[in-house]
């Protein structure tokens, strides 16, 4: 079954990045100072901030320095079950 209202990737990684943006000034952080902080260049957080491309190894550290890494680290923790079989094949693993 087709979900019409289904986001894309880009949709997605663009809110995670207007979500990393108001975090990152309501701390009151420069883009510089975040780079400086992450280890991440500055080219590449404001290509983030723009675009929402980023590797997963530099939004984990933008997630430390911005002292957020726990949303990361809960990432699909509780998903639910989607059908009777993905329950059984979580049984049976």
């Amino acid at each position: 079954m087709i979900n019409l209202y289904q986001k894309t990737w880009s949709e997605i990684n663009n809110e995670i990045a207007k979500k990393i943006i108001r975090l990152r000034k309501r701390k009151k952080i420069t883009q510089k100072e975040l780079a400086a902080r992450s280890g991440v260049s500055l080219g590449s957080l404001k290509r983030f901030e723009q675009s929402g491309e980023i590797s997963l190894q530099s939004l984990t550290k933008i997630a430390i320095a911005l002292d957020v890494e726990g949303e990361l680290e809960n990432l699909f923790e509780n998903v639910p079950f989607a059908s009777i079989e993905e329950v059984m094949n979580e049984q049976t693993r």
